[in-house]
This record gives structure tokens, sequence and C-alpha cells, in this order.
């Protein structure tokens, strides 16, 4: 064995990493620059609405596209994309995704026209659609078991960090030194990062586990299609991801339409929120794994409640005029607005074969993209079209009550799910939890 290389796990048994404990650490310096790098290129266009409007007599509807289009296509290619990247290895596509997503957002500072934005907007999706896949399992190689949750969800919160700044940044740079240097500015980041990545991060030695055979795909979607439970968090999920995401990507026209703030400060407004979008997938997942000690099925019942306080808070807030009471109620929705992410992961484990969660994650992310983060930045851009932004967003968060709803006839099924007798040697995670 190489002892020399950091990655090889030779001085990992003293402290239970499976590499070198500093090179752990560098690796994930890397990874989560990279997802900040991600929801960076994902998340300035929204900042630069009114700019993109202006220049080229945009109609909502098409600034709604720009915004779909990378959801649309991370969500039809994150499943192919992830098969790819374990066959040819995870750092080398890894570093491939990061360059293309990289010059795909520097590209979209240099296009002249809507169709030629579409386009590299479109090449951003291919480029990011498995990252968030490939840069966990980069992760869980490197890091112990115990604390692969603490890892995950630093990682995770890196998305939020960089919707946060790509909004604020993004509106910032805009102002001062045009819509186009926004995007070039995030492409140049993000470029620098995926440059330096395959320095720092190597490629794995292969385990034992790599050799064990994987439920095909097809399996994965047909355990989906015959449990209830699955069904109804996906399609739950995809309810609520329809509202947060089109919530996310308007807000800062509707802070520039409703309450008359410049470009730059209506981005930081809302990356204010999304502050407290962050903060409701930690302490939301907290909680669910809190109601869920005793009986199970809390679960499903608290996430629905996270989908009634965020569809009513929402829907209360545009019967206000502008303000103070108005920007609470808009904060608490968006407070709850992703707090049901963790648990609802956490059920699809609980009903699934081990062997399949991969791709089941996979799967589920991928009904996230398509019934919500893709039409929804879309349909309420059509609708902003038709009767105006304000009507639009108080119309959007009925399909949180939808999602609600959803949770609440999954928590019927989801003991019956759960407890439903496998073949051996495809036990689920809820085998160890209490009845």
């Amino acid at each position: 064995m190489n002892t020399a290389n950091p990655a090889n796990g030779a001085s990992a048994s003293p402290t239970g990493y499976p590499v070198a404990r500093r090179y752990a650490w560098a690796v994930f310096v890397m990874v989560f620059l990279l997802m900040l790098s991600d929801y960076l290129s994902r998340q300035v266009i929204n900042a630069t609405f009114p700019f993109l409007k202006a220049a080229w007599a945009l109609s909502d509807t098409q600034l709604g596209s720009l915004v779909s289009v990378v959801a649309l296509t991370i969500g039809v290619l994150s499943i192919p994309i992830s098969i790819l990247v374990d066959r040819f290895g995870r750092v080398r596509s890894v570093t491939v995704m990061a360059i293309v997503w990289a010059l795909a957002t520097i590209a979209c500072g240099l296009v002249d026209s809507y169709i030629g934005m579409l386009l590299a907007r479109a090449v951003v999706g291919v480029g990011e659609a498995a990252y968030g896949s490939a840069g966990a399992a980069i992760l869980t190689r490197v890091f112990p078991a115990r604390l692969h949750s603490t890892v995950m969800g630093s990682f995770l919160a890196a998305s939020m960090v960089g919707s946060v700044l790509g909004v604020v940044l993004g509106g910032a740079i805009a102002q001062a030194l045009g819509w186009h240097w926004a995007f070039i500015s995030m492409g140049l980041f993000g470029l620098g990062i995926a440059l330096l990545f395959p320095w720092v991060v190597k490629e794995p030695a292969a385990q034992a586990s790599d050799l064990l055979p994987k439920l095909a795909v097809r399996t994965v979607l047909a355990n989906l299609l015959t449990t209830p439970t699955l069904v109804c968090v996906a399609l739950a999920g995809g309810c609520i991801m329809f509202v947060q995401t089109a919530y996310v990507a308007w807000l800062p026209s509707f802070f520039n339409r409703s309450y008359g703030l410049p470009a730059d400060k209506a981005s930081l407004g809302t990356g204010a929120l999304i502050i407290f979008i962050s903060l409701g997938m930690v302490l939301g997942g907290n909680m669910v794994d809190r109601v869920g000690v005793r009986n199970p099925v809390n679960r499903m019942r608290m996430m629905a409640a996270y989908a009634l306080v965020m569809g009513a808070s929402l829907l209360l807030a545009h019967g206000l005029a502008p303000g103070p009471a108005q920007l609470a109620l808009l904060a608490l929705g968006l407070f709850v607005s992703t707090s049901f992410v963790g648990g609802a992961l956490a059920v699809a484990a609980d009903v699934t074969p081990a062997r399949s969660h991969a791709t089941t994650f996979a799967v589920i992310a991928l009904a996230y993209m398509l019934v919500g983060g893709a039409p929804g930045p879309l349909l309420t851009g059509k609708l902003a079209d038709l009767i105006g932004l304000q009507a639009a967003l108080s119309l959007i968060p009925v399909a949180a009550l939808l999602g609600a709803l959803f949770f609440y006839i999954g928590s019927r099924t989801y003991l019956r799910d759960r407890m439903r007798g496998r073949p051996a040697g495809t036990e689920t995670a809820a085998d160890a939890l209490p009845a």
C-alpha cells in the first residue's frame, strides 16, 4: 500500500477516519466550495431579473423559464449522469461537471439574447445534475460513519449559503458593474475551484462494498410505484418545492415592484429570507427526529404541519399591505419551507431496501425537480404576465396545502410500509428504530 497517498487510508486507524484526518477535512472544504459554486451559479439569475427584463423586454414567463430550465435539466439528467459518475470515477467526474457549469455561467454573462441565455442556463443544469450525489459519495469515503450525518448536513448547508450569496452578491455586482459581470464573476469563482479540485482530492481506492450487486434502477422505480408512503413523500415534497422555488426566484422582483426597492436592496432582502430557509432546514429536521422517537408516524404528521404552516402563512401574507406584518408572515412561511427535507429522506430510507437508498434519493430528487423546481418559477411567471406578480404569488401557496394532504395520506400507510417484510439482505434503517 502506498502510504504517501493521503486517500489510501493507511493513517486512518488511530482516529477512526478511513483516510488521514487532515486530508478528510481538506476534501470537505473543496466539496463544500463546489456546492457553494453550484448554488452561486444557479441562483444569481434571480438577482438579475429586473436588468434582463429591461434589457431584452422579457415577459415574466420568459424570466421564470431561465430558472426552470436548470431545474428541469437537473431533474432529467440526475440519474443517468449519476450512473456515469460511478463508472468513470467521482473525483474525475466532479471536476468535469464543475468546469462545465462554471464555463456555462460565464457564457451567461456573454450572451446577448434570451435564447442564448436559455441555452447557457440549460448547460449550467447539465453540469450540476449529479453533483449533490457525487459530492456526498466522496465525503462518505473519507469520513467515519459516526460523522456522516454532521458532514452531510454541513455539506447541504452550502446550498443555502450559496443561494444567499448568489442573490445578494449577484444583485450588488449587477447594480455596480452591470448584470454581465454578475454571471462572469460567479463563473470565474467556480472555475478556479474546479481546476484546484483534482490537485487536492484524489480518487479513493476501491472498497469491497463497490463489488456488491446493486439494485437496478427499474427495480427501485417499481418499488417507488408500489410503496404508497414513498409516492406520497415524493408528491408532497414536490408540491412544497413548487412553492419554495417560485418564491426564491421571484422575491427579488416582488421586493422591487411591491416595495420599490432597487435591485441590490431587493436581493439583500431576499438573501435575509433565504437565511430563514436554511435555519428551518436544520431546526425542522431535528424536530422531526424528536417527535418520531416514540411514534414514527409523528414524522409524517410533523411534516404535514410544516406544510400547513407554510401555506397558511404565505396566503395570509398576501392578504396584507406591504409592511412589517407581511414580511413576518413571509419569513415564517419560508422558515418551514425546507423543514420537511431531512424527515422526507429518512422516511424514504425507512420504507425501501438499504441497497437502493442512493437511487431512491435520486428518484425523490427527480420528483422534487419535475413537480416543483422546474414548473414553479415558470408557472408563477406565466401567472404574473396574466394577473400581476403580487396576485400570482398569492395563489401559489395553495400547492403547499396540497403537500400537507399528501403527507397526511402517507401517514396512514407509513407503518405498514415500514414493517412490510423484505427479502433477506435488504433490511431497512427502520429495523433499528423503536416501533
